[in-house]
Parts: C-alpha cells; structure tokens; sequence
C-alpha cells in the first residue's frame, strides 16, 4: 500500500485542524508536519499534537517558518523582516504516512501570490477538509470544496468536527459528493486519551 500524503485544511480558523491532524497522525502512525507555524506562545501546533500522540511510529518534522506573531502568516513573517518564499518547501523524507496541516483556511496568504492552496498543489498532497458546523459553514465548506475542485487537488475526505447538525452536513454531502471521514464529537478535555478513542475508527476508513 503507498504511503497516505495528506494535508489537512479547514473551512476556517478555530475548526478544530490541530486534533484532527492528531487523530490522523495517531492513527495512520504517520509522520507530522506543520510547513508554517506563526504564534509560538503558549504553544505550537507541532508540540500540541506531539502531546496528543503516543503512537511510537509517528515522527515530528521541523517547521519551514517559526514566526513570533499570531497572525496570518504574510503578516507574521513580514513583522520580521522575512518573505515566505515557494522553493523553502519541500515534504521531509520519510517513507512513512505524512499528515501535513495548513494554517487558517486554504486562502490564507503566505506571502504576494502563494496562498496556503497553492502550497498544497505545489507539494502535490490529497487535502483532508475540517468542517465545524455554525452559522456560514455551509456556505464556507461548500467554497473550500469549490476552490479545490476548480484545481483540481483531490479531495481524501471530509471530517465533520463538534455537535452534529443533520440537515447542514447531509446538504454538503448530497451537494458535493464528497467523501467522508469519521465524525469527531464535541470532547470536553483534548487529550491523548481521546484522540487514541477515535483512532480505531480512522484506522479503518483508510483501510488499514
């Protein structure tokens, strides 16, 4: 079986990317990689999902960029004095499974004219798509499909996060036809704990 090259990206920010690329990192025994990291306190996303993980496979890759700002990445970088450039990402070796996660949404700028989509195909990686269901979210997942779809990167699975809501999720399903991960369900502590619960499930939806 070739190894799974995944990115996952959300519908926006605060949908609940970080977990779910714990889950999939768990479950796949993958590597993780994180390309731009802007914020560095109280933590990274890197550490947070080396916390979260206990499968002994799993290797944690540096991140491209370190910026200090919490900001969107083009700003961040820009607070230093540094322009993200296209050629300093490159996916790390390894002939393991590879969960890669995106910053924000999929047009998040990275620097004039690279935006976090145009990483994705340049790296040349099947996308992950994070949903959380609230007001505006099927219209924000229904333009994160399209944006994908009008370039033509594949599209591994959708993976609905928190409370579940019927009618939105079954509308995005039927309208796009896109495939489905499991669900994650609202958790009350983000623990490695929970994310080992949901990573039999996972497992099993990848086939292995």
């Amino acid at each position: 079986m070739n190894p799974e090259r995944l990115f996952v990206t959300g519908i926006g920010t605060d949908v609940g990317k970080t977990l779910i690329a714990a889950i999939l990192t768990e479950a796949l025994g993958a590597d993780y990689w994180k390309p731009v990291q802007a914020g560095l306190t109280p933590t990274t996303d890197s550490a947070t999902v080396r916390q979260l993980v206990t499968n002994p496979a799993c290797q944690f890759h540096p991140e491209a960029y370190r910026l200090q700002l919490p900001a969107s990445p083009h700003t961040a970088a820009a607070a230093e004095n540094k322009l993200i450039r296209p050629a300093d990402f490159t996916l790390p070796q390894t002939d393991n499974h590879l969960i890669v996660e995106g910053a924000g949404g999929l047009l998040v700028p990275l620097a004039p004219g690279f935006l976090i989509v145009d990483l994705i195909a340049q790296l040349g990686l099947a996308t992950v798509v994070v949903s959380r269901n609230y007001l505006g979210s099927i219209n924000h997942t229904l333009l994160t499909l399209e944006a994908l779809r009008q370039r033509g990167l594949a599209v591994r699975g959708l993976i609905f996060n928190g409370e579940p809501n019927p009618s939105t999720e079954d509308f995005i399903t039927q309208h796009t036809g896109v495939p489905l991960l499991p669900r994650i369900l609202p958790e009350a502590t983000v623990n490695a704990a929970a994310v080992s619960r949901y990573a039999p499930a996972f497992r099993a939806a990848f086939g292995l």
